[in-house]
């Protein structure tokens, strides 16, 4: 069976178009509230977190509304990060958690993600399950068994305490100063306090969210602002959130980025020094760098790739058995902290090997020379699959055969966008060019 509503990471579309009406999230409450009833305990507690859109209060409601008609009680956090919600559905023993957020994406946009009650996103399985409850009508609950829906105050605190918990213990960020963009989503409350209350000295940009304006030249895709703002103020580093928080972008003190791939390199190296490194193993997508696996790789650490999406990378995680993974786009998941990936964890764990090694983060940021690489999005019509044509497909075989293992090739259909991606590696830059645009144009074309 196909999957008519979940994409990559949960549901996404633009906010009062389908998906994302509120006609829709009512019939997907009621079917992962049927779901998960047969599963729940005697309090069938469902856990509800959002991100700062104004749209989220439309489904918030109508979520709330589903889950209720099925037997499940809510509970409603508010404004707060993807990993939050992950934490406090295991933390407070609710059966369900619920995070309305479009992630990176600006306001127009929203989605759905869901936990499963040990904080894991929910498997390709749960999700047809799900689908399938909602193409046939959820089976509502009598009068008498209809749920209840509060409002939790103390979940952010909850959240903010137990994170600090994270870093280490006689360790503190005193003479630090960091910029922290938190894109006016989920983390404007909570990632500026913590990092004061560990000792450091903040400057905060977009932290004013009005329901429009998250992600709105902001945040982790966005840092221009955050860059200047580290270099005007003298700034020791900066960290850029995307809008719920699960994924970070750190900044040197000469305003330089360093993604994912080189926080990955960072951690695992430490990680494997100290003995931390679980079977000397870490999990990312076939979108990380060429030069991170093979930088890896002479450490002695294997790199094993999934499908894009975080949520990939932790099912690897937890199939093998290891405690780091993450994304080049920022997701880093650390599962001695926490089930999914949490931008702040990350980012204080960044701050922390600063503080202990007493040295810049360019030096931290350094990790290896990265394979030059480019990327270019195609917009597609959602009724095509160019990627299936005959012509696309020999295109991208002889790209592959001409890189051999010199390089590296992905092409793939968003699960969140209208967009084809297309990504080549390759030491040769003339090369490198010359694919990406015969790929792009056989896309184009097909």
């Amino acid at each position: 069976m196909k999957k008519r509503y979940f994409g990559t990471d949960g549901i996404r579309g633009k906010a009062n178009s389908e998906p994302m009406t509120a006609e829709v999230a009512l019939r997907i409450g009621a079917a992962v509230g049927e779901y998960f009833r047969g599963k729940a305990s005697n309090s069938r507690r469902v856990v509800i977190g959002k991100d700062t859109r104004l749209s989220g209060y439309m489904l918030e409601n109508a979520l709330t509304a589903g889950l209720t008609s099925t037997g499940m009680n809510v509970l409603l956090l508010g404004p707060v990060p993807t990993p939050a919600v992950g934490f406090l559905t295991r933390s407070m023993r609710a059966d369900l958690g619920v995070m309305i957020t479009a992630s990176h994406n600006r306001h127009e946009d929203n989605g759905i993600k869901f936990f499963d009650p040990f904080g894991y996103k929910l498997s390709d399985n749960a999700e047809l399950g799900i689908e399938r409850i909602a193409e046939e009508k959820a089976s509502l609950a009598s009068p008498s068994d209809i749920g209840r829906a509060r409002r939790i105050d103390d979940g952010l605190g909850r959240y903010a305490e137990y994170v600090k918990t994270t870093f280490p213990q006689n360790q503190k960020l005193d003479g630090i100063k960091v910029v922290v963009d938190c894109a006016n989503g989920s983390a404007y409350k909570v990632a500026p306090s913590v990092l004061w209350e560990l000792g450091a000295e903040v400057e905060s940009i977009a932290v004013a969210p009005n329901g429009y304006n998250i992600n709105d030249d902001c945040g982790s895709t966005a840092t221009g602002i955050a860059r200047r703002k580290v270099l005007e103020s003298g700034a020791d580093a900066g960290i850029c959130f995307d809008g719920d928080a699960d994924r970070v972008v750190i900044i040197d003190e000469r305003g330089e980025l360093g993604q994912g791939d080189q926080l990955l390199a960072l951690l695992a190296s430490r990680w494997k020094q100290e003995n931390r490194l679980r079977k000397n193993e870490i999990v990312t997508t076939i979108m990380s760098n060429l030069g991170l696996e093979t930088f890896l790789g002479r450490l002695g650490i294997k790199l094993h790739r999934t499908a894009v999406g975080d949520r990939y990378v932790a099912e690897k995680m937890r199939e093998v058995g290891l405690n780091l993974g993450g994304e080049q786009s920022g997701h880093i998941i650390m599962s001695d902290y926490m089930t999914t990936s949490d931008g702040l964890i990350a980012g204080l764990q960044f701050l922390a090997e600063m503080a202990t090694r007493k040295c810049a983060a360019s030096e931290l940021l350094r990790q290896f020379e990265p394979v030059p690489q480019l990327m270019r999005n195609v917009s597609v019509s959602a009724d095509r699959d160019p990627l299936a044509l005959g012509g696309t497909k020999r295109v991208i075989e002889r790209a592959r055969n001409v890189l051999g293992r010199e390089g590296r090739v992905v092409v793939r259909r968003s699960g969140t966008e209208p967009v084809v991606r297309i990504m080549v590696e390759s030491r040769d830059q003339s090369v490198l060019e010359s694919i990406l645009g015969d790929i792009e144009d056989a896309v184009a074309r097909a």
